[in-house]
């Protein structure tokens, strides 16, 4: 086909890959794994995984579509609307991939087989929900030989969560840090003394640790029963489950201050509504969206929503709300807009940047401006570009300078933005966008825009 492209992540496992072709992601098997995936659908687990919305669903395609000479079968997933990676998650999504994966290994062993590979990379959200997407990964369990991937997960999943539970800081950096997974090694010398009196935190990182730097010994045969297995998987469930990363900071209690009390929330509630029905399509992008409140909003008006926010403990308070209340249209991620997801991997080519993952039309930005402008120093100009670039509908919000949150930013700084006025703001965004609807929210100084980009 002379279309496809080969994912440039997917060259690891002879057993198959992901392509695209004609605006469509398949995965080819090759026969080196036909026996591993004969077993996977012939023992029930593969229809099993999916009824269960556990793994990724997929068809079955008869076609050797890229002519290939190891060519078993083409499978063709449910399509992911928005990829992420793991450090763009909060805690709490992290942790429910984490489980996920451990519910995963425990099903397999019911039915023969195994997980090879444990890597938060194989998860994808789908409908607010973890999902496992490595159909390749599962292999005939072996019981005389230990979970293979057992320190893979440890390194990738435990050892991430534990450090981001015992100092209370964002997951991020340990996930952007080790794309690997963080070495027991340097767990081991960043975990507090106290959590060595945790026998199973004892277990699976110190004594770890410790046997790691052993010469390794080969694994007698039959050493590792089923039962052995499923224990474990169960131990790193229980530990997991107790792991929390609760903590409040400046922007979880935004909405609190005296400028967001219930009436002046409730005005804007109406404004925004307003809008929404406005905009012409239904994939939406909010910036800045600190505990999701519009981001709800837009959601419950149908909207397919990307909520995006710097602080991880917003995101992980929408996450956890999204969850209880069954919302499935949004997806929460923790992103430094200043400071993105850039393009990473071999040759920086294995990972899309943020922006090459855009692809929606519409765009709200509330209450986020005013940190660009007067935060970062970044002029007006820069800030419509950068709007102009993934937006052909915005809805954005101009905080004035003598809102109190401008003033919280100018407390210890001098104030040298003369510009920062909402009429050369209007006059800025012009140049990328028709200005369609301007309304001053009651009972304050700031003005909502709707505009429609121009080129």
């Amino acid at each position: 086909m002379a279309d496809h492209i080969r994912h440039p992540a997917s060259y690891k496992d002879p057993s198959g890959f992901i392509f695209q072709a004609s605006g469509k992601f398949y995965r080819q098997i090759n026969k080196i794994y036909a026996e591993h995936y004969d077993l996977l659908t012939r023992s029930g687990l593969s229809s099993f995984l999916q009824e269960k919305k556990l793994l990724l669903p997929h068809e079955e395609v008869a076609e050797n579509i890229l002519h290939s000479n190891d060519w078993y079968l083409t499978l063709l997933p449910e399509q992911i609307q928005f990829t992420s990676y793991p450090y763009e998650w909060c805690f709490e999504q992290m942790k429910d991939a984490a489980l996920l994966t451990l519910e995963i290994v425990k099903h397999s062993i019911d039915k023969g087989m195994i997980l090879k590979d444990a890597t938060p990379y194989n998860v994808q959200f789908l409908q607010g929900k973890p999902v496992f997407i490595d159909t390749l990964s599962f292999e005939k369990y072996d019981p005389s030989l230990p979970w293979i991937a057992y320190r893979q997960f440890c390194e990738s999943f435990l050892f991430p969560l534990l450090l981001s539970h015992y100092h209370k800081t964002s997951i991020q950096p340990y996930l952007s840090s080790y794309p690997n997974g963080v070495p027991v090694n340097i767990t081991a010398k960043l975990l507090p003394w106290k959590s060595r009196l945790n026998a199973g935190i004892w277990l699976h990182v110190f004594l770890q640790n410790k046997l790691s730097k052993k010469t390794k010994k080969t694994v007698p045969t039959n050493s590792f029963s089923k039962n052995k297995l499923f224990n474990l998987i169960s131990h790193l469930e229980g530990i997991i489950r107790d792991l929390n990363n609760t903590d409040k900071t400046e922007l979880s209690n935004y909405y609190s201050g005296s400028i967001s009390s219930k009436e002046y929330l409730g005005k804007k509630e109406d404004i925004i509504t307003n809008l929404l029905q406005r905009l012409e399509w239904k994939k939406l992008l909010d910036l800045g969206a600190n505990e999701g409140f519009f981001s709800q909003l837009a959601a419950s008006k149908n909207f397919d929503v990307l909520a995006i926010d710097k602080d991880d403990q917003c995101i992980n308070t929408l996450y956890k709300k999204l969850k209880k209340e069954n919302i499935t249209n949004v997806l929460p991620l923790c992103m430094d807009l200043m400071n993105p997801s850039p393009a990473s991997g071999f040759a920086n080519n294995e990972r899309a940047s943020f922006g090459e993952r855009i692809h929606t039309d519409a765009v709200m930005a509330l209450a986020l401006i005013h940190h660009f402008a007067i935060g970062y120093n970044l002029p007006l100009y820069k800030i419509a570009d950068y709007f102009s670039k993934f937006s052909k509908q915005l809805i954005i919000e101009f905080v004035p300078k003598e809102d109190e949150k401008v003033q919280l930013l100018l407390q210890n700084k001098k104030d040298i933005y003369p510009e920062y006025t909402s009429q050369h703001f209007e006059n800025v965004f012009r140049q990328k966008f028709a200005i369609t609807e301007k309304v001053q929210v009651p009972g304050s100084s700031r003005i909502i825009y709707l505009m429609k980009s121009i080129n």
